[in-house]
């Protein structure tokens, strides 16, 4: 075959297969991408030289144009009044912010309060993003798991699912519900209940941990002393006065966040227990003002420093056409006061 037919007749696709690549990482490549590493754009245009595959220049300026913009949205679906004040979030935001700009992206924020066909899609419109950061999974793991099949850029902050299409970056939350209910456990504590909504990914993980460390010492988990709850401080104080209030006693909680856990502590107060004295109290997240509390809580810490930095290598891979693996953070007991 002469170079000047295969030339003609090579795709952009025929060079990416060649090259084990996807193909945008072909364009990149080829557009001399810093987005691409050295080697990579080296043995790529090496083996597009070989083959005789020329590339359009016009074309090449349309397929390569990039924003430097990370789109990072937070699905607020399971939210009945979805506000950005959680602590945990602002903190995420703040450092993902930190590590967007150091790698030279600006960040472009957004809430999804509600479900819509084809919404994670939208965020990666051409010319508005590069990539997808998602803080959270919320109800919505098929609308990422489409988006990731449609062959977008995209990380969830989250835990790791069957048939999860996309990489992840999260704790290790069955470990950290084990953490929370042993450490009550040891403690003397043997009626423990538990505060969150379990229908969430991370939580549901959460729940289940805390449900295997009752039953590897013998003790049934008791559905009565399971209050679902929202993250919202005031929703967090009606379900744990529901659980106050109900008729099944209880010597220890086991919190799905630290806002649901001071929030607990506040109702378990009011109603003229004692914590820890009658009732001990166990957080998860370690936000700042848990330290502060009173009494300070003992909760389970996120490494949120190391996962927002994971989150913003992880979406910048996938936008330089790699294939990133899911990153799982171990979490870390913090023992303070309150239990």
């Amino acid at each position: 075959m002469s170079t000047a037919k295969r030339r003609g007749s090579l795709q952009m696709q025929d060079i990416a297969r060649i090259a084990g690549v996807s193909s945008s990482t072909v364009s990149r490549a080829l557009a001399d991408s810093p987005l691409v590493s050295v080697q990579t754009r080296a043995r790529i245009q090496r083996l597009a030289a070989d083959a005789g595959y020329a590339v359009n220049p016009v074309a090449r300026s349309l397929r390569s144009r990039q924003t430097g913009v990370i789109a990072v949205a937070i699905p607020l679906v399971h939210e009945l009044d979805p506000h950005l004040s959680d602590p945990f979030m602002m903190t995420m935001l703040a450092l993902l912010a930190d590590a967007l700009s150091e790698r030279g992206y600006n960040m472009l924020l957004s809430k999804v309060a509600t479900h819509e066909d084809g919404w994670v899609q939208r965020l990666q419109q051409p010319g508005r993003a590069d990539g997808v950061i998602l803080v959270g999974q919320s109800f919505e793991h098929p609308s990422i798991n489409d988006a990731a099949r449609a062959g977008m850029s995209l990380v969830a902050w989250g835990t790791q699912l069957r048939a999860q299409k996309y990489p992840s970056v999260g704790t290790d939350n069955r470990l950290g519900g084990l953490l929370s209910a042993n450490h009550l456990l040891d403690h003397g504590r043997r009626r423990l209940a538990f505060i969150g909504d379990e229908r969430l990914p991370e939580i549901r993980h959460r729940f289940d941990g805390y449900r295997a460390a009752l039953r590897a010492r013998g003790l049934r988990p008791l559905a009565d002393l399971h209050v679902r709850s929202a993250f919202a401080a005031e929703d967090a104080f009606r379900a744990a006065r529901r659980l106050v209030e109900g008729s099944c006693p209880f010597d220890g909680v086991v919190a799905a966040s630290d806002v649901i856990a001071m929030n607990a502590m506040r109702a378990i107060t009011e109603a003229g227990l004692r914590v820890p004295q009658d009732v001990s109290v166990v957080g998860f997240d370690d936000i700042l003002l848990a330290a502060y509390a009173q009494p300070a809580l003992t909760t389970v810490r996120q490494d949120l420093p190391r996962g927002a930095v994971a989150l913003a290598d992880t979406v910048i891979a996938a936008v330089r056409g790699d294939k990133p693996a899911s990153t799982v953070l171990a979490p870390t007991l913090v023992v303070r006061a309150s239990a």
